[in-house]
């Protein structure tokens, strides 16, 4: 944390610091805990705080009000952690080496499609540990200066950091993109009271690519850098906590668990390389598994072998809700009418909903002469 007195030590060293050695010492060391790249950001956001304020305005953040609650300090790091004038920034790859391919799973209606990044251990305590060990390597050689640790776990302009930080550009799918390494990885960043030299951003190389907008299954992506949330698969699956809406289930698909179809449309992630973090392999077999098998479990057994995962945060009911509209989806079969009918009287009103949605939409398919 950043004290609200900075330790004299810290002020004493100052004016004689090379910080720009500092700044390659803390990039040597962040590639040394596994980050692929490392950048540093100053704080100034305007041109990102207006950006979010129209967003907001427009309603298109749905549910998420976090998104609104901290008002200014999302754009202003120094109102969120007083003293910051710099945010250190990292990259780490996640995308799971021998895992099934994501265009497979989709292509099979009967298969469970989860996001590459909830495939293995749950990113934030990977993240966040790496981050800490950062910061103490810092500390080790500057002694005590204030900083604090976050990734994707506080009201943090992620993707504008590390942009602005040279770790990449915002694509048009509003996810920040590396010409070496697609988009997928994970973002953490270190706020910090350090006077660090900033990093170059980068140029952006989208042109008129406009892949990740016609992939979008629901239509999300309303235009350049422009998303949506309320039709993103990514928040139905996730972040919303009721119904999803009627009519965007059938748009779903087999998707339970987040959606990563932009990202797999993206050219520059035929660049994108696997993951080196054990911590990122696929668990539990989720990369193939059939929604029959995963809407079969327990509670029990949700709980204890989700544990670690990012999908765990979700509970047991939404994650039940999100499988019964992709067993809604499959092709007509027997076995998921009965999987479906299991649980037609479960103690949540929210999967009873959704169970009774996807048993009329198998008995519509049997009866349609082209289901």
């Amino acid at each position: 944390m950043i004290p609200a007195n900075p330790a004299p030590a810290t002020a004493a060293s100052a004016a004689s610091r090379d910080w720009a050695a500092l700044a390659q010492d803390i990039h040597r060391w962040g590639r040394a805990l596994g980050f692929e790249d490392i950048g540093i950001a100053d704080t100034r956001l305007e041109a990102e705080e207006a950006r979010l304020n129209a967003w907001l305005a427009a309603g298109r953040h749905g549910e998420m009000d976090y998104m609104a609650r901290h008002g200014t300090a999302r754009a202003r790091p120094a109102e969120l952690v007083a003293g910051t004038v710099r945010v250190i920034t990292v990259r780490m790859n996640y995308l799971p080496p021998a895992a099934r391919g994501a265009d497979e799973v989709l292509a099979d209606a009967r298969q469970a499609c989860i996001a590459r990044y909830a495939l293995g251990r749950d990113y934030h305590k990977v993240m966040r540990g790496k981050l800490q060990q950062l910061a103490a390597t810092i500390q080790g050689e500057v002694g005590a200066f204030g900083y604090r640790v976050f990734t994707d776990s506080a009201p943090v302009l992620e993707v504008a950091l590390a942009a602005k930080a040279g770790l990449g550009w915002r694509g048009k799918h509003t996810l920040l993109l590396t010409r070496d390494h697609g988009s997928w990885f994970f973002l953490g960043e270190i706020y910090t009271d350090l006077p660090l030299p900033p990093t170059p951003p980068q140029s952006a190389h989208c042109g008129t690519c406009t892949a990740c907008i016609g992939a979008c299954p629901t239509g999300a992506i309303v235009a350049p850098y422009e998303l949506d949330a309320r039709r993103c698969i990514s928040y139905l699956t996730i972040e919303l906590r009721g119904s999803i809406p009627v009519e965007l289930r059938p748009l779903i698909g087999n998707r339970v668990y987040g959606c990563d179809d932009c990202q797999l449309a993206c050219p520059w992630n035929k660049f994108a390389q696997a993951s080196a973090e054990p911590d990122f392999a696929v668990r539990h077999g989720l990369d193939d598994v059939t929604l029959i098998a995963l809407f079969a479990w327990t509670e029990a057994q949700f709980t204890a072998r989700l544990a670690g995962s990012a999908i765990r945060r979700i509970g047991y009911a939404r994650w039940s809700r999100n499988l019964a509209v992709g067993l809604g989806n499959a092709p007509s079969d027997p076995a998921i009418v009965a999987a479906l009918a299991a649980r037609a009287g479960d103690p949540s009103a929210l999967v009873r909903e959704h169970v009774a949605w996807a048993l009329a939409q198998q008995h519509a398919s049997v009866r349609s002469p082209t289901g």
